[in-house]
């Protein structure tokens, strides 16, 4: 079986399975390829790269993906600029955060707690917030 990557005009992308590549030239001469998304006959091969079986992971392929440390570490620097940097208003974040989009409060960065009901009223309502990174694992100590 030979996997392609489709496209058809209005650039709706989806793949193919076909028993060989003469398969999909008969396929296509015959009109038989269509979009799923929108039914449109006009598909093409897409460019892609083959997919080989039985091949070794390189030491490269590995750097080339962020790690669970690197990751970890650039949340625990995301976080400690924010508590450096913001002020804290505690579990009234809510509260303050809608005052400061309604410009009844100082415009600042702040960070604190809320509840998920409270996270919800104010996306719904256009405040811009996001969720503090979690604190980082502790580093064990060692012996």
């Amino acid at each position: 079986m030979i996997r392609y990557a489709l496209i058809c005009e209005h650039e709706h992308e989806f793949e193919g399975w076909f028993g060989s590549s003469g398969d999909y030239d008969d396929q296509q001469a015959r009109g038989l390829l269509e979009c799923p998304v929108c039914a449109s006959k006009a598909v093409r091969k897409q460019i892609m790269a083959p997919a080989v079986a039985g091949t070794r992971r390189t030491v490269q392929d590995e750097g080339a993906r962020p790690s669970r440390a690197m990751m970890l570490e650039a949340m625990g620097k995301l976080r400690q600029h924010v508590e450096e940097n913001f002020d804290d208003v505690g579990d009234a974040f809510a509260k303050e955060a809608r005052a400061i989009h309604e410009g009844k409060a100082e415009a600042r960065g702040i960070y604190g707690q809320a509840t998920p009901t409270e996270v919800k009223e104010l996306v719904e309502d256009g405040v811009p917030v996001a969720p503090l990174p979690p604190e980082p694992p502790k580093k064990p100590q060692l012996n």
